[in-house]
């Protein structure tokens, strides 16, 4: 029988903040109590479930599969907890802080433009937003959604589809002109083509040779960056091509800046569009949920 003086919420609400916080000073500030105070707990919680949730060292601390669990099962028992003092208050609107991260192409396209429709629809929220083209974790970047596209790897984390978006090469129409427009995959090797700073730098281009079988074509080029929406521009000011999404580059193919180029030779496939998170959706926080449904709703990705 579980003894009545343990405090298994205090305990499960500490154990969360240690996590998304990073460390014990941070989750002690969170929760008003001192650092030893959250040492102590940790102990003792660990003791109680007789396994290892963290691992720590001077750097940083790494979740153990335990860990892992129990905190998925921690954020989903603080979430219903959460939600039922809320609809037993007199205002159950969605409040707090809602952390997301997402590729800097898909953040400044989509996400920007219709990000103070849902401030207005949602006054109680407020929102971080974080753009980076890296794989960010999401407990170690304390977020409660991130965006993600390409193909998803197993893992503990839920994923909701967004949508998709078509894989072009595009290029300007100045840098056209002066290099010649490519006609067929092999005329790439004559062309400046653009890459990603975390993509290895010998490139290869997934292509249609002229038979319709999918092969890699070699591409060399003199630049590589961090993020999707440099690559766009440097693209739009004619520093070579580049393999950017449609919905990255649909307002510059509207407007003339970017031309597609080899579009018989591109696969007809398209990148799946994600939002990821921690947890089963039944769990999620009132304020996680309601940036969910509105992302479902609003960003239309194709």
């Amino acid at each position: 029988m579980r003894r009545l003086d343990i405090n298994c919420f205090a305990e499960m609400s500490v154990f969360v903040k240690v996590v998304e916080r990073g460390g014990y000073s941070a989750a002690a500030r969170a929760c008003a109590i001192t650092p030893s105070a959250v040492s102590k707990l940790m102990t003792r919680l660990e003791s109680r479930l007789g396994a290892r949730l963290l691992n720590r060292s001077t750097r940083k601390q790494l979740l153990t599969p335990e860990g892992m669990a129990f905190y998925e099962r921690s954020v989903a028992i603080l979430a219903d907890l959460d939600e039922a003092e809320r609809e037993a208050s007199a205002s159950s609107a969605p409040q707090g802080v809602v952390r997301i991260s997402s590729n800097v192409g898909i953040g400044r396209q989509l996400f920007l433009p219709i990000i103070n429709l849902f401030m207005n629809q949602h006054p109680g929220v407020s929102v971080e937003l974080f753009l980076t083209d890296e794989v960010v974790d999401l407990i170690e970047a304390r977020a409660d959604i991130a965006i993600r596209t390409g193909a998803l790897k197993n893992s503990n984390l839920v994923a909701k589809r967004l949508g998709q978006s078509r894989g072009l090469i595009v290029g300007s129409p100045d840098y056209l002109a002066a290099k010649g427009t490519p006609l067929v995959p092999q005329d790439l090797a004559d062309h400046n083509c653009l890459g990603f700073t975390f993509s290895p730098p010998a490139m290869e281009w997934a292509l249609l040779d002229e038979s319709g079988e999918q092969r890699m074509y070699p591409v060399k080029g003199n630049l590589r960056v961090s993020d999707g929406d440099a690559l766009r521009e440097l693209t739009v000011l004619g520093a070579g091509l580049a393999r950017l999404g449609f919905c990255q580059v649909a307002d510059d193919l509207a407007a003339g800046r970017l031309v597609c180029v080899l579009q018989p030779f591109v696969p007809a496939s398209v990148t799946e569009i994600h939002a990821i998170y921690v947890g089963q959706g039944g769990h999620l926080p009132a304020r996680v949920r309601a940036l969910m449904d509105f992302l479902a709703a609003h960003l239309h990705v194709h």
